[in-house]
């Protein structure tokens, strides 16, 4: 792949250009699609010999570049097998339904590209013919008759074509492919297994699209040695790259919960009933109760008060931990003991036999350590527990995966490419590239957004006279601020906080005092609110967590987007408190090197809200004057796009007035 190829693909005069309506050429675009083809594909362009370290290349990409058509053209001309690797289903649905039929049609017709998801996300047809069996012959089930119809014609069972079908159906759970109900080479349904043919055509298809849990999922099987979730490839694009450190954290980790083993215990019980009888059923069914009474009795121990804590030192306030973590610990062999032998076509016994030793092992990994004393230098892991309000959960989570991630990922590829539109603090690559372990001859590429900022935005920030967020008089000052702008703006305004009761304080203060309609997250599914929000020009939406990021409304109902402060994490978070610890023990200096870099990829994607295409327009106000107060708000005002800078509210009226004017002559 040469590098006029791309040219002639990206250029003035190219296929892009000729092809893409709307299409402007830039020579980001081009530079970046470039850089990609170089590491894919090697500076000799003669071999495919595999190397000892991957090709690293990150790139970061701000939005309005093109970045997906960047990497996906010249992964697909490489002649590697690349799996792309998003963390959003919308950017793979994107990338799917315009970048890759475009690609086919105008670029490379013999491409075979496929999305692979999750096993849960496709149907099974064994548990489908056993729950046909199931339902009573005179009972009218309307989603039967839909299912069986759709069946007929579908390619995979993709879940995602059922769209009448609601995500958290009951019916989908009992129907779906999971691995503790796979019956293997012994499934009567094998040869006509839709997750089977997914899996075939995998193997045949030169470009995969998965998530990044997916992606961790078959990376952390092939290091178990206990086989692999994707078909073998060469290469691997992470888009959303942003979001790898918490994704392989989860996945290089292990955890044991309360729902785990009640799912366990259902499920053996529902196989007790219907497929044994007599002293046999009693014995299971007796099993599985008794695991379940010391489920309880173990996790009634733990402290009532919801969120995220450390295990460390726990047995020795909590009475009869270590005796109660034994018991429970003991139950599960016996369940397993009392199905043994069982294992037939019908019933997957052996799958709970393994779910049994699987969770064992894991509460036993997970509460070790906490009657042990480890060097702080020799501990890998941070035990904690988090108590929801139906749920506890122990885990274990790798403070660092760089390890793990150099094992795994950078040591077996040929090349690993990474973007994302916030990577960099301040223009500065190196916390990305310290958490994730990179290479040390890892290339790095920054291209600033084409967006007219200076032209088309304002950042307003609050005089030194608005009180700082640990100050007595914030809230109320906050609450005035917010109504202000919205007012200025006429509604049309996403609000950003850093907490849920920050949100609902600000939402009940102002739900009064505001004409235009109000929307509260948690008050409905997230694409619903979002939809209500693009179609009502003059709502606001109050929002935290995962709106910061993924949300795209071009145009007019989203012309302001603010932000209460910057987004610093909770440092009594145990995980975030261990990150800190371990940076600190070894001479850094954890708030710079750690927390401010991470505030400022936080506070660069909320700002990264307004402007999602070139004829946006509008202000983005971060109410926090510690970006003038403080030495590290300088990093934080590097960091944000290239917006005129303004501290009163007559500069944001001017703006919008203007914006008013321009809309009635236009």
């Amino acid at each position: 792949m040469a590098v006029g190829s791309i040219k002639k693909i990206f250029g003035p005069d190219g296929v892009l250009a000729g092809h893409l309506g709307g299409y402007e050429p830039r020579p980001g675009q081009q530079q970046m699609a470039t850089a990609v083809a170089a590491a894919l594909v090697g500076p000799e362009e003669t071999s495919f010999t595999e190397p000892d370290q991957a090709a690293c290349l990150v790139v970061e990409a701000e939005t309005g570049l093109g970045k997906t058509l960047a990497y996906l053209v010249p992964a697909v001309l490489s002649g590697r097998k690349v799996v792309v690797s998003t963390n959003t289903r919308n950017l793979q649905d994107q990338i799917l339904q315009h970048e890759i039929p475009f690609i086919r049609k105008y670029i490379a017709p013999q491409l075979r590209a496929l999305c692979v998801k999750g096993r849960q996300n496709y149907l099974c047809l064994y548990r489908w013919h056993q729950y046909r069996a199931g339902q009573p012959p005179l009972v009218a089930d309307q989603a039967v008759g839909r299912i069986d119809g759709w069946l007929k014609k579908t390619t995979f069972a993709d879940r995602a074509e059922l769209t009448w079908l609601h995500g958290a159906s009951p019916l989908w759970r009992k129907i779906c492919c999971l691995p503790h109900f796979c019956l293997g080479g012994d499934c009567p349904d094998g040869a006509a297994c839709f997750l089977n043919r997914l899996r075939r055509e995998a193997a045949a298809s030169r470009l995969l699209v998965v998530n990044h849990h997916l992606l961790f999922s078959d990376l952390a099987v092939r290091r178990s040695g206990h086989g692999e979730v994707l078909p073998r490839y060469e290469a691997v694009i992470f888009d959303e790259a942003h979001h790898i450190e918490n994704v392989a954290t989860t996945f290089f980790g292990f955890s044991f919960s309360r729902y785990q083993v009640l799912d366990l215990a259902a499920d053996v019980e529902r196989s007790a009933r219907s497929g044994l009888t007599g002293e046999k059923q009693q014995e299971v069914q007796g099993a599985a109760g008794s695991l379940l009474g010391l489920l309880e009795q173990f996790f009634s121990c733990f402290p009532a008060e919801l969120g995220r804590f450390p295990l460390a030192g726990l047995p020795d306030t909590l009475p009869d931990f270590e005796r109660r973590r034994d018991t429970l610990l003991e139950a599960f062999p016996r369940l397993a003991g009392s199905m043994d032998g069982l294992d037939n076509r019908e019933e997957p016994w052996g799958q709970y036999i393994l779910r049994c030793e699987e969770l064992a092992a894991r509460l036993d990994t997970i509460t070790a350590e906490t009657f042990t004393d480890i060097p702080a230098e020799d501990v890998r892991f941070i035990h904690w527990y988090e108590r929801r309000e139906k749920n506890l959960v122990l885990s274990a989570t790798p403070i660092d995966v760089a390890d793990d991630l150099q094992e795994t990922l950078f040591a077996s590829m040929a090349a690993v490419i990474l973007t994302s539109a916030t990577l960099s603090a301040a223009g500065d690559f190196t916390y990305f590239r310290r958490r994730l372990g990179l290479p040390e001859e890892t290339s790095t590429l920054a291209f600033p957004s084409p967006f007219d900022y200076a032209n088309r935005t304002l950042l307003h920030v609050p005089d030194k006279m608005f009180p700082e967020p640990a100050a007595p008089g914030y809230g109320a000052a906050l609450h005035k601020r917010i109504e202000e702008l919205i007012r200025l703006a006429g509604g049309r305004a996403l609000v950003l906080f850093t907490s849920i009761q920050a949100m609902e304080n600000a939402c009940r203060a102002l739900e009064e005092r505001l004409k235009f309609p109000l929307l509260l997250q948690g008050t409905g599914p997230r694409h619903e609110l979002l939809s209500r929000f693009a179609g009502e020009k003059e709502s606001v939406l109050f929002a935290v967590s995962s709106f910061w990021e993924g949300v795209d409304i071009p145009g007019e109902s989203l012309s302001l987007v603010i932000i209460d402060k910057l987004p610093f994490e909770v440092p009594s978070d145990p995980v975030i408190m261990a990150r800190i610890n371990r940076i600190r023990a070894a001479g850094g200096n954890p708030f710079f090197d750690f927390q401010v870099p991470r505030a400022v990829l936080g506070l660069r994607q909320g700002a990264g809200r307004l402007m999602r295409r070139t004829s946006d327009r509008g202000v983005i106000a971060v109410l926090d004057v510690r970006l003038f107060t403080k030495g590290y708000g300088r990093r934080f005002l590097k960091s944000l796009p290239p917006s005129p800078v303004c501290r009163d509210l007559d500069r944001v009226k001017t703006f919008f007035a203007e914006e008013h004017d321009h809309n009635q002559t236009g």
